[in-house]
């Protein structure tokens, strides 16, 4: 029960929603090079409806690896339209990382619990927004 309390007022406090398609997704944002880097290293679980959006400085071909991550995680990558352009899914290893790269260049990452897009049945072309604006993330 702690737990969930503390997972809600993260949250509520540290997160933005995003709209994508029909769904509504808690993210956590990371924006800064120290943020990226650390991703979701570490975590034992995440919640279903829950997130973490990278954001860069500019459109580049984005690659990601699952380094001391342990979930299994699927990947969206965005356009700077923010619409859907590539999804994989990523499975925890302890070595030989594999590289997750995106088919093209890319500004925005969602990174969810494997299989959440397709459970959604969320697929390239879907676009997302945020749903407050004023909260200071492009």
């Amino acid at each position: 029960m702690h737990r969930f309390v503390f997972l809600l007022l993260f949250s509520l406090l540290c997160g933005a929603q995003i709209q994508l398609d029909h769904e509504v997704v808690t993210v956590e944002i990371a924006d800064t090079p120290a943020a990226r880097a650390r991703g979701l290293m570490g975590r034992g679980s995440l919640a279903e409806g829950h997130g973490m959006l990278f954001i860069y400085s500019k459109p580049e071909k984005l690659s990601f690896w699952m380094k001391n991550t342990l979930i299994p995680l699927s990947i969206a990558f965005f356009d700077a339209e923010k619409t859907l352009i590539h999804l994989l899914d990523m499975d925890p290893c302890e070595k030989n990382w594999p590289i997750y790269q995106s088919c093209s260049e890319a500004l925005y990452a969602l990174e969810v619990p494997q299989g959440w897009f397709a459970k959604q049945g969320i697929e390239a072309g879907a676009k997302f927004s945020f749903l407050d604006p004023e909260n200071g993330v492009r």
